[in-house]
């Protein structure tokens, strides 16, 4: 396969969400980018958007690279079909699953030797090309996941296509890749909906108490449940061992909340002996498992300390916030803001490196603001 020059030419097949937002980045970074969907409103969508031009729009030069961004359940389709509709041309996808699409490929006989899968760990809670943008793999992992058959120069075309959208890019075996991505992506949406899915027939007076922590635990729920079936069904194997092993401590709380309620109710309370220590050591892991997740664009996870500012509920009041935090020479790592229930203002958690805590509150202080706590 011969060399390619600095920028290619690049065919997005499936213009949602990731294929608009990396139609935007690799023309903002001076890539030619066409476009095509199987909706011809959605692709004409992308393409006024900026995210690149519609295939017959363009010079009729075959492209470089072939990015395939459709879902899950026919990106093995799709694939096998750009690898022969442009034999001279690399192509990826953007799957959240990389093993079912390479043993289909394998078995349908396709070229793998043009042919590198790809992830990038970027999305939205919104979907189609109106949620694009050309910042959203901006400092996000984008991982490469190559065949033995793979090509050198294929590797390098899909990791220079990725580099240039400003993502952190690794590589990993497709195998590696699905269950890594079942325990730090598959889980956490299966968690998070279940948690919220005892919201809905909740009473409304009990879901008006709702705090930051539910927001955080949940904030994925809102999630498209067509695409999370396919990924969910395309990582089955991955995702139902951790299911177990998540199954397993759940019926050790239960256990030990039996145990703790069954000696609040007994006529010679026991104490319920080793019931707390069960509560306390699943607390204890989840902080240990926490305390691994990188910090900011992936570097070692790092331990800042919270300002809480009271914010009044008015217009421009946020901005003001930042334009004061801003002024004092202070960067923001990062940021919560919650709405006090029936109250006139906001409670604002301002995370910043603990070097500049001290005088981040007390030149809020002398600004106006009233620090919390």
């Amino acid at each position: 396969m011969s060399a390619t020059p600095a920028t290619s030419r690049v065919h997005i097949v499936g213009t949602g969400l990731i294929g608009t937002s990396l139609g935007l980045a690799l023309s903002r970074a001076g890539w030619s980018v066409t476009l095509e969907d199987q909706s011809v409103t959605t692709a004409a969508l992308a393409r006024d958007l900026g995210a690149g031009s519609l295939d017959h729009d363009a010079s009729g030069a075959d492209p470089d690279l072939v990015v395939v961004a459709t879902p899950p359940d026919v990106t093995a389709s799709v694939v096998a079909s750009a690898l022969e509709r442009w034999p001279a041309a690399v192509v990826t996808d953007v799957a959240s699953v990389k093993a079912v699409i390479v043993e289909e490929l394998r078995a349908a006989g396709a070229d793998l030797e043009r042919y590198c899968g790809s992830h990038p760990m970027a999305g939205r809670e919104r979907s189609g090309a109106i949620s694009g943008r050309a910042d959203l793999f901006h400092g996000r992992a984008w991982v490469l996941t190559p065949t033995p058959e793979t090509s050198a120069a294929g590797v390098d075309l899909v990791r220079r296509a990725a580099l240039a959208t400003g993502a952190a890019v690794t590589t990993l075996d497709a195998t590696e890749h699905d269950e890594a991505v079942a325990a730090v992506s598959h889980l956490p949406q299966l968690a998070a909906s279940l948690v919220a899915a005892r919201l809905e027939h909740l009473p409304a007076s009990a879901v008006a108490l709702a705090g930051q922590g539910l927001r955080d635990v949940t904030r994925i729920a809102a999630s498209d449940p067509g695409l999370w079936t396919q990924i969910l069904s395309g990582n089955a194997a991955a995702v139902k061992a951790l299911l177990m092993e998540v199954a397993a401590d759940l019926q050790q709380v239960i256990g030990a909340l039996d145990d703790l309620a069954a000696d609040r109710t007994s006529a010679l309370p026991g104490d319920a002996p080793g019931a707390r220590g069960v509560l306390a050591a699943v607390v204890a892991a989840g902080n240990a498992g926490h305390a691994r997740i990188p910090g900011k664009h992936g570097a070692a996870p790092t331990a800042y300390e919270t300002v809480r500012v009271l914010i009044p509920d008015e217009p421009g009041q946020l901005g003001r916030l930042f334009a004061d935090v801003g002024d004092l020479g202070i960067n923001i790592e990062e940021f919560k803001l919650d709405h006090g229930l029936g109250q006139s203002f906001g409670l604002a958690e301002v995370d910043v490196v603990p070097a500049v805590s001290a005088a981040l509150a007390e030149g809020l202080s002398q600004r106006g603001w009233r620090i919390h706590g």
